[in-house]
C-alpha cells in the first residue's frame, strides 16, 4: 500500500500540491469565462478530460499492475468519477453563468466546513479544533464578501440561483475528496485520479453530444488553445495535484486550502478580466487567508490537537 509518511516535508509538499491545484482551477474559471460563448459547459468539460485522459494513460503505463486495474475499487472510483469528473465542472460552470466569477469563487469558501463534516461522518476522521476554527473564519470571510458587510443585503437578498448551484458544486467536490481519500489508502494518487477520470469520460461524452444539439461549438484557434491549456493544467495537473495533497493532508486538511481558490480567482479576475475589487473583497479575502493559514499550521503534537 501507499502510506505517505507524515513528515514535515510531506506536510509542506501536500500544501504546495493543493495550492497548485487551486491556482490552476482559478485560471480554469477565467479561461472558461473567455470561452463561454464558443462552447457549452459539458462539451468543454469533456474536451479537457479527453486531453487529461491521454496524459493519464501515459502516466499509468509506468504504474505497477495493480494500480492500472480498477479491481475491487469500482464503486469508489465510479463515485469519484460521477462527483469530480461528471457533475462538478458542469455544476460550477452553470452556476458561474448566473453569478460573477468573484462571487462564484468566494462561495467556495464554505467547502472546508462541508468536507470536514463529511470526512468526520463517513471516514471517522474528525477535524482538529484548529481546522474547524480556520474553516469558520474562512466561511465568515465568504459571507462578508457576498453580503458586502451590509445587513440590507439580507432584506433585498439578491440570492442568485447561480450562487446555490455553485454551493452544490462545492458539496460535490467534498464528496470527491472524501472518496479519493478512501481509495488512496491502497492506491497511488496517479492511479486514483487517472481511473476515476477515465470512468467519468464516457458519461461526459454522451452528455456533450446531447448538449451539442442545442449549443454547437464554434471552433477557432482561441478555443483549441484554451481547451489544450485546460486539459493539461487544471484537468490533469490540478486533479492530480489535489489528490496528491489529499493523500498527504487528508480531505479536511486539503480542503482548508480550497479557500485559496476564491482569492486566486479574485486576483486573476482583476488582472485578466478587469473585474472590480471592492473593500468587501479585501476584508473577506483577509479572513479567508488567515483562516487557511491558521488551520494549516501543523502543531508539533498533531495527535493531541483534537
Amino acid at each position: 500500500g501507499m502510506h505517505v509518511e507524515n513528515t514535515k516535508w510531506n506536510h509542506w509538499l501536500g500544501i504546495l500540491c493543493v495550492n497548485f491545484a487551486t491556482l490552476a482551477w482559478a485560471s480554469n474559471m477565467v479561461v472558461w469565462r473567455l470561452l463561454k460563448d464558443f462552447i457549452g459547459p459539458v462539451t468543454l468539460a469533456s474536451s479537457r478530460f479527453i486531453i487529461a485522459s491521454v496524459i493519464f494513460t501515459l502516466l499509468l503505463r509506468r504504474q505497477p499492475e495493480a494500480d492500472r486495474k480498477v479491481g475491487g475499487d469500482f464503486r469508489w472510483l465510479m463515485g469519484m468519477a460521477l462527483a469530480g469528473v461528471v457533475l462538478f465542472s458542469p455544476a460550477l460552470y452553470l452556476g458561474l453563468r448566473y453569478t460573477s466569477a468573484i462571487n462564484g469563487t468566494l462561495i467556495n469558501g464554505i467547502g472546508p466546513l462541508m468536507t470536514g463534516a463529511m470526512a468526520a461522518f463517513f471516514l471517522n476522521q474528525p477535524m482538529s479544533r484548529r481546522q474547524v476554527t480556520g474553516a469558520i473564519i474562512g466561511f465568515a470571510g465568504v459571507v462578508y464578501l457576498i453580503t458586502g458587510g451590509s445587513f440590507t443585503f439580507w432584506r433585498t437578498a439578491q440570492f442568485n440561483v447561480g450562487d446555490l448551484i455553485v454551493l452544490l458544486s462545492v458539496a460535490i467536490w467534498g464528496v470527491y475528496s472524501v472518496l479519493g481519500s478512501v481509495v488512496m489508502r491502497h492506491r497511488s494518487p496517479v492511479s486514483a485520479t487517472a481511473l476515476s477520470t477515465m470512468l467519468g469520460l464516457p458519461i461526459l461524452l454522451v452528455l456533450s453530444f446531447w448538449e451539442l444539439q442545442s449549443f454547437p461549438m464554434v471552433v477557432d484557434r482561441k478555443l483549441l488553445l484554451g481547451i489544450i491549456y485546460l486539459g493539461i493544467v487544471p484537468a490533469a495537473g490540478g486533479f492530480y495535484a489535489w489528490n496528491a495533497g489529499v493523500a498527504r493532508l487528508g480531505p479536511g486538511g486539503a480542503m482548508v486550502f480550497y479557500n485559496m481558490l476564491p482569492l486566486y480567482g479574485a486576483l486573476l479576475g482583476t488582472t485578466l478580466l478587469g473585474e472590480p475589487l471592492g473593500a468587501a473583497h479585501g476584508v473577506g479575502g483577509f479572513l479567508i487567508i488567515s483562516g487557511s493559514l491558521w488551520a494549516a499550521r501543523r502543531p508539533m503534537s498533531s495527535k493531541n490537537d483534537r
